[in-house]
């Protein structure tokens, strides 16, 4: 039942980074790839979060290292840049109900401003799920990007000589 879970978490992950890819108009070989590193990477924040506890922000941070190392060993297959692979990929982790819950915990508070009390507890949301989504948004953002850094001599070769381009 748990693999069925996980399985199922990178099914739909993959499947909504084909969608996020598609807007981007990336060539045909690359939605494999793109599917393939949305599922690996969301089921890896998945079970971290689920199995053993780990918070959503360094979840996504692992989750988005796993996305953008594999986006520089697949680049080098697909003769694709990184940044065409990696950025479909992390769509599906974006914190989407997070971002609504600031919004809507932000309208509130001016909708209830005369009201100290229900303010109050608008903006303690606001500030709890705005910090939520700008660690996430963070960290995914640095997950993806760390690998450039650490495998610099692959990330800046991977294109070149490419028959594709």
């Amino acid at each position: 039942m748990i693999a069925m879970d996980i399985i199922s978490d990178g099914l739909f992950a993959a499947v909504a980074a084909m969608g996020f890819g598609a807007i981007s108009d990336p060539p045909l070989r690359a939605f494999p790839y793109i599917a393939l590193l949305a599922a690996v990477g969301h089921a890896t924040r998945y079970c971290l979060m689920t199995f053993l506890g780990v918070d959503i922000a360094t979840a996504s941070l692992a989750a988005a290292f796993v996305i953008g190392t594999g986006s520089v060993w697949c680049g080098k297959r697909v003769f694709c840049p990184m940044t065409t692979l990696y950025i479909p990929a992390l769509l599906p982790m974006v914190p989407g109900t997070y971002a609504y819950k600031t919004v809507f915990s932000m309208i509130m508070f001016f909708q209830d401003i005369n009201s100290p009390t229900q303010g109050s507890q608008y903006l303690q949301s606001m500030i709890f799920n705005g910090a939520v989504s700008f660690s996430v948004l963070f960290m995914l953002a640095v997950g993806a990007t760390l690998p450039v850094f650490l495998l610099r001599e692959k990330a800046n070769s991977m294109t070149r000589g490419s028959k594709f381009l």
